[in-house]
């Protein structure tokens, strides 16, 4: 990769780029679902053929293992497909058809057909800890681009080579499988992202990371002069709370399980368990002795590594909190920084006192472990919990906590996991990821799974159009073959 592939775009590159995306966008839209699932299974093919380029480039960026962004590629390819798939079903266009009724009861029905349409080029900001799941072709491009909308990506600076590389694969895909000009493209910059966002021809923007970043981007796109939506996944602790008699139960089990899961991709994980809930007779030595054995590992980058330090101290030296561990940073055996992990704790009601330090999001290896007296004590906890990804509760069938656990936690998060461990969201159809702020900008929509798609399309009803001025999906003969609601009935094709 050369050094100018990598440097910043410019003021007039970036408006020429979004240009084009707009030039793009009424064609794109226009082709049939089915011709866009096989310009998205162009795409996953292109990427899972470049993966002996691109896996070596995320290495060298990212620090992350062989294995993980092996993985991690394929998951990125699966959600091209799964979209594919979306599109020649169909049912994600919601089309629904009120034929004329002189007789409905509210007074005379004109003939009303409603579907959802793209919303135009889309901004989306890539992340920096799955620089393939989250990044140039992750999920938010893939939904955008399986709804019809063109797609600019803002490179993460943590992987800059990596995402030149990835957008010139995807790019040429889309352009071989008869995508129009500019209907992908990636871009470089920090103040090309902010540039990007107030753009006129942005339509919408996807972004993963920390809070301060995306609440300043969520506030310049609703402060521009025609506000659009920004679909932001910011900050999440995600807490996991065990009942009395799950800790009289399976202690050992579930302190393990817990281990594994908040030291896992060291720490970096947008659905790390962060803040554990535990009953203050529970024994935590076995849980410290197994935080020390954890060997160390690199972090993401040199930001990411500062942010953390910051963190770890702010938590760890606070008054209402002990060090049970105190890990940190170490040289690995090629000379490397690694961090090993750190556990803190506290008890209940400390924790409530200094709830909005204690709950500030630590994007790194390290957990705090807080214990409570008794279940009123940690239903106060649960109520105090600001908006989270997910919320876990590690309970047994005749737990009479875990069902007064579950009624505030649904509150409070946008996923509840019943004896399991968050990290790992699943691409599939019923899942949920998002939740209320600050783990998300918009409470309603997910960024992981089918439903994502529904981010980047918009609601546009039809009022008396003939039927040959009609898009195809709302015609009488429904050419689309999908399945679609009429007269309030659902009518499978």
């Amino acid at each position: 990769m050369t050094e100018t592939a990598i440097r910043d775009t410019t003021e007039a590159d970036l408006d020429r780029t979004l240009e084009s995306a707009a030039q793009a966008a009424e064609g794109f839209a226009a082709l049939a679902p089915r011709e866009r699932a096989g310009m998205l299974r162009a795409v996953a093919d292109a990427v899972d053929a470049a993966a002996a380029d691109l896996v070596p480039i995320a290495q060298r960026e990212s620090h992350l293992p062989e294995a993980r962004l092996k993985g991690e590629l394929a998951r990125t390819t699966f959600q091209l497909r799964l979209f594919a798939g979306v599109l020649e079903d169909g049912g994600y266009l919601e089309a629904t058809v009120d034929h004329a009724d002189p007789d409905w009861p509210m007074g005379a029905r004109p003939d009303l057909r409603r579907v959802l349409e793209p919303l135009g080029p889309v901004v989306v900001f890539g992340a920096s800890n799955f620089p393939f799941a989250f990044s140039v072709i992750g999920g938010d491009s893939a939904s955008a681009l399986a709804g019809g909308n063109p797609v600019v990506v803002k490179a993460h600076p943590g992987h800059p080579e990596l995402s030149v590389r990835t957008g010139e694969v995807v790019a040429a895909a889309l352009r071989d499988a008869g995508a129009p000009a500019g209907t992908f493209a990636v871009v470089l910059g920090e103040e090309t992202g902010r540039r990007a966002v107030l753009h006129p021809r942005t339509r919408a923007v996807g972004f993963t990371g920390s809070i301060p970043g995306g609440r300043a981007l969520h506030d310049l796109a609703a402060g521009r002069p025609d506000p659009i939506p920004f679909y932001g996944e910011l900050g999440s602790l995600n807490p996991v709370f065990v009942t009395r008699a799950a800790a009289g139960a399976r202690a050992d089990e579930i302190l393990s399980g817990y281990v594994d899961s908040f030291t896992l991709g060291t720490g970096q994980f947008c659905t790390k368990p962060g803040v554990l809930l535990l009953p203050e007779s529970t024994e935590v030595d076995a849980l410290a002795a197994a935080v020390r054995e954890r060997a160390g590992a690199p972090m993401l980058n040199e930001r990411i590594e500062q942010g953390f330090a910051a963190g770890l101290r702010s938590l760890a030296d606070h008054p209402a909190t002990e060090a049970v561990v105190e890990g940190g940073p170490g040289e690995g055996a090629d000379g490397t920084t690694v961090w090993t992990p750190s556990l803190v704790r506290t008890t209940a009601k400390r924790f409530l006192e200094h709830a909005d330090e204690l709950l500030e999001e630590r994007f790194g290896p390290v957990s705090l472990v807080v214990s409570y007296a008794d279940p009123a004590e940690a239903l106060e906890v649960a109520e105090r919990l600001p908006g989270q990804l997910t919320a876990t509760v590690q309970g047994e069938d005749t737990d009479e906590e875990a069902g007064p656990l579950l009624e505030r936690l649904r509150r409070r998060a946008g996923r509840v996991l019943w004896n399991g461990w968050p990290t790992g969201v699943s691409v599939s159809h019923a899942m949920h990821h998002g939740g209320p702020y600050p783990a998300t900008t918009s409470v309603l929509h997910t960024s992981v799974g089918s439903t994502a798609i529904r981010r980047f399309l918009r609601p546009v009803c039809y009022q008396q159009v003939p039927q040959h001025l009609l898009p195809d999906s709302l015609r009488e003969d429904n050419p689309l073959a999908i399945p679609r609601r009429v007269d309030g009935e659902l009518r499978l094709p």
